[in-house]
């Protein structure tokens, strides 16, 4: 076998040698996937929707399988962010398979901040990773990475158009993960609704500026499958772990009176588009994408607002030593200033206390005046009153005595009186 190779040098145009026999290097390819079946994949899927919805169904019918679930209601008074993962085994490939469920997404009557949680969770798994890869000592080759890959979006059937807080949550949601809307349990809507439905959800996502997961058509092994997938975008799917027997057949799908709705049939949903597209097709692409563009987009934002630059304004390559040692200086003079600011505080909240406790001081002083001068006056009022009542008494003791003198005096003239009329009487 001969092989090609190009050089190009600044002097000489490119050129193309052919190699005398074969080295090897077209082995890498399998080297690369030994290597990656040896390490196993790991993909992440963030399901947004209303509670009953069909998130944990869908789920279990894209896997085959039946996960850990619980049924959620609709009297919480926030979104909680639920993640489980699960280990999954197909052929000699290993899978480390993360659900994150957003539980009371949409069950508040103020709704104003529902996707809040959502974009802090998000959020939360790009830091733990930067934080790793910053690490003086990375462990990146056995960490379990945690950023959401995909984001499947369920829009409730009913209704003409998408709701505000879709379109609110998911043009929140385009810079931070690849969003997939779906329509869930599309065995509710007729055909024709269904098909001007969808031409409405992409109608209104485009006129909101809301940028959704394209299936990328650059591959030309995919690129034609994918232009068609793209088309049926948003996928109007039905979940179903239940066996039905359909002619001589066991399959998935819903019973009803008037019949049944195949999950595994693309006359009645999208479910196998979805499944082809997301796992079989496109799941590479996914992962990709979320690390080199919105984590990148993370990392570029936030290492910005550390102050971290790739070129000086002069166009010149910066230091990381540099930039280290000017971050601790501005660091080391930011922490002084707050120590000064935190000083200069601490003296004025003296002071005040200081002024406090004096005014408090002369308060309670001239509160001891009054209540000492009150006191002298009310010492000499019942100094008055005790000086009058014994004047008082005085007067009414020589009343008393005069009073007495005066009836002894009558006692003794009653007593003479009839002492005469008896010697008158003898005589």
């Amino acid at each position: 076998r001969h092989c090609s190779i190009c050089f190009n040098t600044q002097n000489e145009e490119k050129r193309t040698l052919e190699l005398g026999g074969h080295v090897g290097f077209d082995s890498l390819p399998d080297q690369l996937v030994s290597k990656s079946v040896t390490q196993g994949f790991c993909f992440n899927i963030l399901c947004v929707g209303e509670t009953g919805i069909g998130k944990s169904t869908l789920m279990n019918t894209l896997f085959n399988t039946t996960f850990e679930t619980e049924e959620g209601n609709h009297y919480r008074n926030d979104v909680h962010i639920r993640a489980r993962t699960y280990d999954l085994q197909e052929s000699n490939v290993n899978l480390k398979l993360t659900i994150v469920d957003t539980v009371g997404f949409g069950d508040q009557i103020n709704r104003e901040e529902s996707y809040k949680p959502i974009i802090d969770y998000i959020d939360t798994q790009f830091e733990n990773y930067l934080q790793e890869e910053l690490k003086i000592k990375r462990s990146l080759f056995n960490y379990l990475d945690t950023r959401i890959h995909i984001c499947l979006y369920f829009i409730t059937p009913n209704g003409h158009s998408l709701k505000s807080l879709d379109l609110i949550t998911m043009k929140k949601l385009d810079s931070k993960v690849n969003i997939i809307p779906i329509i869930a349990k599309a065995d509710t809507v007729s055909k024709s609704e269904l098909h001007k439905f969808k031409i409405k959800i992409m109608s209104e996502l485009v006129s909101n500026g809301v940028q959704i997961y394209q299936f990328p058509t650059e591959d030309e092994a995919v690129s034609e499958i994918n232009a068609s997938m793209n088309a049926h975008i948003p996928f109007a799917v039905v979940g179903s772990v239940e066996e039905v027997k359909v002619g001589n057949k066991f399959m998935r799908a819903r019973l009803y009176p008037w019949g049944s709705v195949q999950v595994e049939n693309e006359n009645h949903c999208d479910f196998l588009k979805l499944r082809e597209m997301l796992l079989r097709v496109n799941m590479e692409d996914l992962r990709e994408q979320t690390h080199t563009r919105h984590y990148e987009l993370y990392r570029r934002c936030k290492l910005e607002e550390m102050g971290f630059r790739d070129t000086d304004p002069d166009s010149q390559p910066f230091s990381l030593q540099e930039m280290y040692e000017a971050k601790r200086r501005e660091f080391l003079g930011e922490l002084q200033r707050k120590e000064e600011e935190m000083r200069q505080m601490f003296v004025n909240k003296v002071k005040e206390t200081e002024a406090e406790l004096k005014d408090k001081e002369r308060e309670l002083h001239e509160r001891f005046e009054q209540l000492k001068r009150r006191h002298m006056e009310e010492k000499r009022s019942l100094e008055e009153k005790r000086r009058d009542l014994e004047e008082e008494m005085n007067a009414f003791n020589r009343r008393k005595v005069a009073a007495e003198t005066l009836m002894g005096q009558a006692l003794q003239g009653c007593s003479q009186q009839p002492f005469k009329k008896d010697k008158d009487k003898k005589k």
